[in-house]
């Protein structure tokens, strides 16, 4: 048996690396997309700050307010623009970003919300819709044919990656960024002339299931375990470890940090042509607590981030979003500090990529409703997909014989597309 699979290693082997190396399977309809797709060179860094990320607590103030509670307001490096006092990192960064303060949702409950955030439909029994990355990835492909074209970093436990599409246009998740991709080695124990011919035999035993089994998932399947043995071998792994950044660069995005280290994690990442990274930061939820050190934590972390991709020239070709499933209630409860949820009016941010920035874009009346532009959340979506050069009206049939299209009945959002 291993004397057929050395020559297996001629054949086969070779084959399904070189197959691997495309990112496409010949049986997979998504691949063939792909592959006849040619991508533009936008990539997107998306920030969620999971729970309900307040207002009035960071881009929304409202000094001088009962709404405003404790937090005062500061100047920023573009006039008229004011932010939390507890974001003065984040201040220095604002001519390179747009702060959305007229965002709305639909959906107060944060398994509804954070769907709606992440995918711009509402949810739904029946089907699982595919995130922006998803969508990128079916769009425009790869821009880096060895490393995951889509990543998130600290995802929840219902994420939905890519929904009704072939499983490997998902994210491939990442629990914590210090740690790096794991489980990414071959077995200390075995020489790689070994690992090849377990690799093989393995192939041998599942060739006839596949062979009767041409399904899409198990197509997907091929696909995440191909372009795996080859990032396995390619320098280009390197770029999931940030401990190969120095000391004072990860103090910088907070070396403490989850948030912090998973957004120099996500530059990294871009740097090297991965297209789409979110990361997550949990425990937004703050009902009985004023937020501030999840919002110095944000700060820290995201005005690190803008600063290396302003400094290494990576900034025009990155579209960068913080966003959050809904905000928090104007009213302020004050034996905690604490606010409940409230999707009638809340902030996100967007900047990067060739937009327009150092604008803010709507406005509420002290945090309550909004009271100029109202911007949706598929209207988000149908921006960032725009942007990055992805054909957002166009229908596309799921097996199911649905039609969708990324951003779903989105407009674009005036102002931002340069």
């Amino acid at each position: 048996m291993l004397n057929h699979l050395s020559s297996l290693k001629r054949r086969a082997f070779l084959d399904r690396l070189t197959l691997a190396t495309l990112g496409v399977t010949t049986s997979s309809a998504l691949g063939d997309k792909l592959l006849a797709s040619t991508p533009a060179n936008k990539k997107l860094i998306f920030l969620y700050m999971d729970g309900g990320m307040s207002h009035l607590d960071t881009f929304d103030p409202h000094p001088g307010t009962s709404e405003a509670g404790p937090v005062n307001a500061i100047s920023t490096n573009v006039d008229g623009i004011q932010i939390s006092e507890y974001m003065p990192n984040l201040a220095n960064h604002m001519n390179n970003l747009n702060v959305i303060r007229s965002m709305y949702s639909t959906q107060g409950a944060h398994a509804e919300g954070k769907y709606l955030m992440h995918t711009g439909y509402q949810k739904r029994g029946t089907v699982v819709h595919p995130t922006l990355g998803s969508w990128s990835l079916y769009h425009q492909g790869k821009l880096n044919q060895t490393l995951p074209g889509n990543v998130v970093i600290n995802p929840y436990s219902d994420y939905p990656y890519a929904g009704w599409m072939s499983a490997d246009l998902g994210a491939v998740p990442l629990g914590d960024a210090s740690k790096g991709l794991q489980n990414s080695n071959r077995p200390y124990w075995t020489t790689e002339e070994q690992y090849h011919d377990q690799l093989e035999l393995a192939h041998v035993f599942d060739r006839a299931f596949q062979q009767k089994y041409r399904q899409r998932s198990i197509n997907a399947y091929n696909n995440f375990y191909d372009e795996a043995l080859t990032l396995m071998r390619s320098e280009d792994i390197k770029a999931f470890d940030i401990t190969q950044e120095t000391k004072a660069t990860r103090e910088r995005y907070g070396a403490d940090s989850k948030f912090g280290q998973g957004c120099l994690l996500a530059r990294r990442l871009v740097e090297n042509n991965v297209r789409c990274v979110e990361v997550i930061s949990r425990g937004w939820d703050s009902h009985n607590t004023m937020p501030e050190d999840k919002i110095r934590d944000m700060d820290r972390g995201f005005a690190a981030l803008m600063q290396d991709l302003t400094e290494r020239g990576l900034l025009d070709s990155t579209i960068v979003v913080l966003a959050t499933e809904f905000g928090r209630t104007p009213d302020i409860k004050p034996d905690t500090l604490g606010r409940d949820h409230w999707a009638k009016a809340f902030s996100c941010v967007i900047g990067g990529g060739g937009l327009t920035t150092g604008q803010v874009i709507g406005a509420t009346d002290r945090g309550h409703e909004v009271q100029d532009r109202k911007i949706e959340i598929p209207d988000l979506h149908t921006t960032i997909a725009t942007a990055m050069g992805m054909p957002a009206k166009e229908i596309i049939t799921s097996e199911s014989g649905r039609p969708f299209n990324v951003g779903y009945k989105g407009k674009i959002i005036p102002g931002l597309l340069s």
